[in-house]
């Protein structure tokens, strides 16, 4: 859960470097979320809940809102600790493509210092 925070501390820093814990364990929770949201809004949906439904897929986007800066800083400083460009976080939307996107973030960052800052593993 503390990497889950952390990237929540950090939403608006775009610079720096970012484990891949940080990284994949705030994908997971958030992906787990919206699970649960939609699958929600969806049950009561189908139980004739309209009204709760309505309230669950509300929540859905206002998350989706609400995690948007944090997803996108949490991936640059993923990139930048494997010594690229946040840019290529561009990869995400051309389909196919994407999954270089995926095979990046999931490197391994780089040993020591680079040019976005000191390893996180080191200050940690």
């Amino acid at each position: 859960m503390k990497w889950y925070l952390l990237a929540w501390q950090r939403f608006a820093e775009f610079g720096g470097r970012s484990r891949r814990m940080e990284y994949w364990i705030f994908a997971l929770i958030n992906v787990v979320v919206f699970i649960v949201l939609y699958l929600a809004g969806t049950m009561f949906a189908l139980i004739h809940q309209p009204g709760i439904g309505a309230l669950c897929y509300f929540l859905y986007f206002a998350y989706a809102l609400a995690v948007l800066v944090p997803s996108i800083s949490c991936g640059a400083r993923r990139l930048h600790d494997t010594n690229k460009t946040a840019w290529l976080l561009l990869l995400g939307i051309v389909p196919v493509v994407n999954i270089a996107l995926l095979v990046l973030l999931a490197l391994d960052g780089t040993r020591g210092n680079n040019q976005y800052g000191p390893d996180p593993k080191m200050a940690g």
